[in-house]
Order: structure tokens, then C-alpha cells, then sequence
């Protein structure tokens, strides 16, 4: 299918659902925390290790948006200390593999 094709294959209500999705990964550290994820991350500390500059805070606010849209499960082990693991779902795992093509595409044409 060349571009031109898949052009109509856009509406704008299909054009707006994307719009919005990739909004919600362009969020500052939303990608850095799904790749951190995605390379096997499981921890909070390891988490924040992996995203450089991320604080503490904003690793918060980001896991729990990611939980509530269904792209992170976040489990509490019974232990003392309480264990908190994190972990991509299935949606978290595709959302992840569909960014892999806009990365290629932003490297393509970054500007130095």
C-alpha cells in the first residue's frame, strides 16, 4: 500500500484516537518509563535508574497514569519491607513495539 492509500484509510475520528494516543506516550518520561519497562525493569529504584533525570515524583505520576490507562500492572508482594514490582501488560507491550517505527522515523530526520 503506498501513502497515498493508506491516506484514505484515515478519517478524522481514526485521525483524533491517534492524535490522542500518541499525545498521552509524548508526555515527558512516559516513553523513557515504557522502554525502561520494556528492557526488563521491574522495580521502582531500577526504573528511576534507567530514565535519566526522571525524579521520584513525576516516576510516580507517570507509573499511575500507566496503570490506570491499562498500559502497566503494578503488584504488591506481602513482604516486610512491601515489594512493589511493575510490569508492561499485553497493551503496554504493543503500545511499546508501535513506537519502535516513530523512533526510527525521528532518527531518519533529526535535525542536528
Amino acid at each position: 500500500m503506498t501513502i497515498a492509500q493508506s491516506l484514505h484509510t484515515i478519517d478524522d475520528e481514526r485521525c483524533r484516537l491517534a492524535t490522542a494516543t500518541l499525545e498521552h506516550i509524548g508526555k515527558r518520561w512516559t516513553g523513557g518509563i515504557l522502554l525502561a519497562l520494556g528492557r526488563g525493569a521491574t522495580r521502582f529504584r531500577e526504573i528511576l535508574h534507567l530514565v535519566d533525570g526522571l525524579s521520584d515524583r513525576m516516576l510516580s505520576v507517570r507509573l499511575r497514569e500507566l496503570e490506570r490507562d491499562g498500559l502497566v500492572t503494578r503488584a504488591v508482594e506481602p513482604t516486610t519491607p512491601v515489594s512493589v514490582r511493575y510490569g508492561l501488560t499485553t497493551r503496554g507491550k504493543e503500545l511499546l513495539a508501535a513506537m519502535a517505527p516513530l523512533v526510527a522515523y525521528s532518527e531518519r530526520y533529526a535535525t542536528d
